[in-house]
């Protein structure tokens, strides 16, 4: 017996809207793909071409890499509907959540909403795709603010598993557990933050920034720096998070660092945050005291240690990086 999926609404047929459908078309959902903007007959049709073409060459790729057979790629294909500003106000009913992808101005998202708000079903969730604009800013413009929330994935939306949510402060808690409900069923993986900027916008420009910095300081060549971020930062951080690297190294470490680079090469930029030194002060280093920004009473440490390295040892022997020692070093 086949199982019914909520139909999913995508506003905005760019390259996120493009990459949600695909997301959601592939596991099942039926997916209704919306061009707001006012465009003649022609215009409307070759933007759909255009759409459907990038989908179509997204889901071959998938198919190429083993990601989905060429019968389920055909099949979510025929999944999608495409749907103009004319036709729009009929369809927006069926959907029972709705990405709104529109740009990121605050008119664009005003007249989007009014629209949404007119249209969609009462009990329908409408999330923002926006990576910049505080859900506390948008939630006003919505009818019943309390279905909506921000839903920020990343490019291709089709890959990452990410998608972090951000709700407002009119959001409910049930809209929040339906949405990460939904997202969890088709293999992403959800998380919730606060505040403006989410989690890896604000982590990923402090590094792109400090990156810059470097290259426009003489540090070293462009080459060099993106060299170490691929075979040193990025590797370790794809198996350990950023918090969970404090504690494994010891948050001393963290706090010396930050002493010696506010003193040596800019006070604003490393200084730690107040955490740090209180921790170090609590005696709450990571895992050799038991407890930093995660508890570790209880856990098996050693059986915790060999499984991350497990992991990094994986990671080493896809990216061929993994060291041969042969016969220890002779």
């Amino acid at each position: 017996m086949a199982i019914e999926r909520d139909p999913i609404g995508a506003i905005g047929a760019g390259r996120m809207g493009r990459g949600i459908a695909i997301a959601f078309a592939a596991a099942g959902h039926p997916v209704m793909l919306f061009d707001l903007k006012p465009r003649a007959a022609g215009a409307l049709a070759a933007l759909e071409a255009d759409a459907r073409g990038e989908i179509g060459r997204d889901l071959g790729f998938l198919a190429s890499v083993g990601a989905i057979d060429r019968a389920g790629a055909d099949a979510a294909m025929a999944r999608i509907g495409f749907f103009g500003c004319d036709a729009a106000p009929a369809a927006l009913p069926g959907a029972a959540i709705l990405f709104e992808g529109v740009p990121e101005t605050l008119d664009a998202k005003r007249d989007c909403y009014a629209l949404l708000s007119e249209h969609v079903a009462d009990d329908a969730i409408i999330a923002s795709t926006t990576s910049t604009i505080a859900p506390d800013l948008l939630a006003p413009m919505v009818a019943r603010p309390e279905r909506f929330l921000n839903a920020h994935w990343l490019n291709p939306a089709y890959l990452m598993p990410l998608v972090e949510l951000s709700p407002a402060a009119a959001t409910t808690d049930e809209t929040v557990a339906r949405l990460r409900a939904v997202l969890t069923a088709i293999g992403k993986i959800p998380v919730v933050c606060k505040g403006a900027g989410y989690i890896v916008p604000r982590i990923q420009a402090l590094a792109m920034n400090e990156a810059a910095r470097m290259w426009e300081e003489g540090v070293a060549s462009a080459e060099d720096i993106d060299t170490a971020i691929r075979v040193g930062f990025g590797l370790r951080f794809a198996v350990l998070g950023l918090l969970e690297f404090i504690d494994w190294g010891g948050g001393d470490i963290l706090h010396h660092a930050s002493a010696f680079l506010s003193e040596h090469v800019d006070a604003h930029r490393f200084a730690a945050p107040p955490v740090i030194g209180r921790n170090m002060a609590e005696e709450r280093r990571g895992l050799r005291d038991g407890a930093g920004f995660y508890d570790y009473a209880g856990v098996d440490v050693g059986a915790y240690r060999d499984g991350r390295l497990n992991d990094f040892v994986a990671m080493l022997r896809q990216r061929e990086l993994m060291p041969n020692f042969r016969s220890g070093g002779d």
